[in-house]
């Protein structure tokens, strides 16, 4: 079983670092390049990078949360405590992303992507980009969490 728990981790971990790698991305390198942009620019480019990440990413990120869910209730199962608790920690911020995303980024996303198909500039396009920039941070740190508990809960099995 020990070799399942780390099969599971280690799946959780590689379909997070996806996520992860691109919310860091979001937060460090596109946020401020996006703000040197014009309107146009900004809807064109987000709109079609959401249009797809959207639709790719939902599987990648559904499967490291499963992954992790099924690694935390596997260790627990065969009394690997520590790994347990390291994987409900990592499932629960797992969670609290998903409710963060489908809340507040989620919106934004499909606004910026309507626009930019319809090819048109909406008139709030700044003020849906500073919400969307509003939860980048935490987003990044709930996945940072996520991986650092999955790593732990690797190391221990």
């Amino acid at each position: 079983m020990r070799t399942l728990i780390e099969i599971l981790a280690g799946l959780a971990i590689l379909a997070n670092a996806v996520i992860y790698g691109t919310d860091v991305f979001g937060a460090i390198v596109l946020r401020p390049a996006i703000a040197a942009v014009d309107d146009r620019t900004l809807t064109q480019l987000l709109g079609h990078v959401h249009r797809i990440a959207d639709r790719r990413f939902a599987a990648i990120g559904t499967g490291g949360l499963i992954a992790a869910i099924a690694m935390a209730a596997l260790a627990a199962a065969t009394g690997h405590w520590v790994s347990t608790a390291a994987g409900a920690l990592a499932t629960l911020a797992l969670i609290i992303f998903l409710a963060i995303y489908t809340r507040i980024s989620k919106p934004v996303n499909t606004a910026l992507t309507a626009a930019a198909l319809a090819d048109r500039v909406p008139g709030n396009a700044r003020q849906l980009q500073a919400r969307w920039d509003s939860v980048i941070n935490g987003r990044a740190a709930l996945q940072t969490l996520a991986l650092a508990a999955l790593c732990v809960a690797l190391a221990a099995a």
